[in-house]
């Protein structure tokens, strides 16, 4: 439970930091890191480099930050980016790629977030002085608006292969990539190496305050150093929040499992309550849940505001879903006492 007396299960990104984190947040070394000499975001970002088998990363305030810099680093203004419909790039970074890396975007119908290798070589464009040039193919693992749904290693690596034979840069947003890891025992430098970047955040399940990281190559990170300052996101003592993010990599990854099982129990103590198929059981694969609020005649906004009402905060998600994310500040009393609280909504 959160500290203003709720269960917050509106995002991962309402978790507070641990208390080792905030002792290491006060005693972090420090340094100018535009100059590249923050020792603490400096064992930051080769922490990363060790856990994704990558050259370099570079820290960054947030995951649309890093996420943009990845866009603007591997494309090509006036091109076209091949993702999934309903990715982060498309629904929630506000227009960015258009505006910073001038790309338009092409979303593909998925299976529960993930694409076919089929569909993706289909999408790649022609020699066509009429059409938009293919420029870049991102994925997102996990896939949020599918409902944290885990891409499989052989997925991402098909994927790569369409990309590579169309001589195409392959992007992984990746600010869930542990759960990924977690829920299929898959290491984070097997899902890194068919990438070129993969972005990573610090302060979803990981529980730092802030900040994420873009990972690649040296030559790649160099570049995505330039434009970390042309988008305004030059850091200077850094190291007092790279800190919390040391520990996040180094000691929150393995626990993401605890968030899966939570998730497990919320949606099947959901789903019990309402009709069959208003909570996917077969789309929890990590740590958030989706119900269908138009299958008991109500829309997401009023489903959740009747649920804060009894103690519990949900997001709406979509014109359909409202959306619960389990994290390291909801227990297992917590999601007991959430299944309880859904059904006092239910029979009112």
């Amino acid at each position: 439970m959160t500290s203003n007396g709720y269960i917050d299960l509106r995002s991962d990104t309402v978790t507070m930091p641990t208390d080792e984190m905030r002792r290491a947040m006060a005693d972090a070394e420090l340094g100018d890191d535009c100059y590249g000499e923050d020792p603490t975001v400096n064992r930051l970002q080769e922490l990363a480099c060790e856990l994704l088998g990558m050259e370099a990363a570079l820290f960054v305030p947030s995951g649309s930050m890093a996420n943009q810099i990845a866009v603007k680093v591997l494309s090509q203004a006036g091109g076209e980016v091949i993702c999934e419909e309903d990715c982060h790039l498309i629904h929630h970074e506000a227009g960015a790629c258009a505006l910073l890396s001038q790309v338009q975007l092409r979303g593909l119908v998925s299976n529960m977030g993930v694409l076919s290798a089929d569909d993706v070589h289909a999408a790649l464009r022609p020699p066509d002085p009429y059409q938009p040039r293919s420029v870049l193919v991102a994925i997102e693992n996990t896939h949020n608006a599918a409902g944290g749904t885990v891409w499989p290693l052989d997925s991402v690596e098909a994927v790569s292969a369409v990309a590579r034979e169309g001589r195409l840069p392959f992007f992984m947003d990746g600010a869930r990539l542990f759960n990924a890891c977690v829920a299929t025992d898959t290491p984070a430098r097997d899902y890194a190496a068919p990438c070129d970047i993969v972005t990573l955040s610090l302060y979803k399940g990981l529980a730092a305050p802030m900040g994420s990281l873009v990972c690649g190559s040296d030559e790649l990170i160099k570049e995505g150093w330039r434009f970390r300052r042309v988008f305004g996101g030059a850091l200077r003592q850094a190291g007092v929040v790279a800190a919390a993010g040391i520990i996040g990599l180094r000691s929150m990854i393995d626990r993401l499992a605890d968030d899966h099982a939570n998730a497990r129990r919320l949606a099947e103590g959901l789903a019990a309550q309402v009709p069959d198929g208003a909570v996917d059981l077969e789309r929890v694969h990590t740590n958030m849940v989706f119900f269908d609020t138009t299958s008991v005649g109500s829309s997401p906004m009023a489903f959740a505001g009747a649920l804060k009402k009894e103690g519990v905060l949900a997001g709406a998600a979509s014109a359909t879903d409202v959306r619960f994310v389990t994290h390291k500040d909801v227990s297992t009393d917590d999601v007991e006492r959430a299944i309880k609280a859904f059904g006092s909504v239910l029979a009112s």
